[in-house]
């Protein structure tokens, strides 16, 4: 049992590969898309509102304190939420460094050559041949820029990934056999070791996305971690008021059994 993370880009085949690979093995299969929906629901922020500001460039958000931190922390949680600790398939912006110290997540990326992705453009988007590959080149680059903006990483680089798929060569069924093989390893099997760090991940972010939404905490800048239910939260804030909301905040996520805040106001 492993969690699945396929990178792709417009019109390259990652999501045909994704429904694929889920249904041969019966796992639960996630876009990045539906995973935003998801934090939409499950943090009562406006849908609209929400994939609007995603659709705005990194450097928009790198002008705001605290966004990246907040929308990763978010989203996070929410994949955590929705992964359940194993048997899933996730397909988007490299999902695998949404789950970091995991080792039963298989990160895969998917290339195609780009005359096959400018022909489908202009078929499914009714494009001429120039705007299907400016459009193509254009979600390219907004990919790298997001993921640079996110992880620090350049989406490109092979080393990232536990495998690199051309479905320019590899058919859908081969493709989907090779994903498949990678879950028989021991090294992406799923184990009590892996299965404990995914659930302390779970809780770590659901608890980082609690106190960076909350409008009392959201501005505190705070590290998170959890083991076993006991959450350790340290860091600084400017407000007395905010050290004072922290432990609430914290106490109120679903999942807690323990915490200890250790955020204080630094003295002048």
């Amino acid at each position: 049992m492993s969690i699945i993370a396929i990178s792709r880009g417009t019109f390259s085949g990652g999501e045909a590969l994704a429904k694929s690979v889920a249904e041969r093995l019966g796992y639960r299969c996630l876009s990045r898309e539906e995973n935003l929906k998801a934090v939409a629901k499950m943090y009562k922020v406006s849908r609209e509102g929400f994939a609007a500001a995603m659709e705005r460039r990194p450097p928009f958000w790198e002008r705001i304190l605290g966004e990246r931190t907040v929308y990763l922390n978010i989203v996070r949680a929410t994949l955590c939420e929705y992964s359940g600790g194993d048997k899933l398939v996730y397909h988007g912006y490299l999902g695998h460094r949404l789950l970091p110290g995991i080792s039963h997540v298989i990160g895969v990326r998917v290339i195609t050559d780009r005359e096959v992705r400018v022909q489908a453009a202009m078929q499914k988007q009714n494009l001429s041949r120039d705007k299907a590959l400016a459009y193509v080149e254009n979600a390219d680059k907004e990919r790298q820029e997001w993921t640079r903006f996110l992880f620090g990483v350049d989406w490109n680089d092979s080393q990232l990934y536990d495998a690199v798929l051309n479905l320019s060569r590899l058919n859908l069924e081969c493709a989907t056999e090779t994903v498949v093989n990678l879950t028989k390893g021991d090294e992406f099997r799923a184990t009590a070791e892996s299965l404990k760090a995914m659930q302390n991940l779970t809780l770590q972010s659901r608890v980082a996305a609690a106190l960076a939404s909350d409008f009392r905490t959201r501005d505190a800048e705070v590290e998170v971690t959890a083991d076993d239910g006991l959450v350790t939260v340290t860091g600084t804030t400017r407000w007395p008021e905010v050290e004072r909301a922290v432990p609430i905040v914290v106490r109120a996520v679903e999942g807690v059994t323990e915490s200890r805040s250790q955020v204080c106001v630094p003295k002048r």
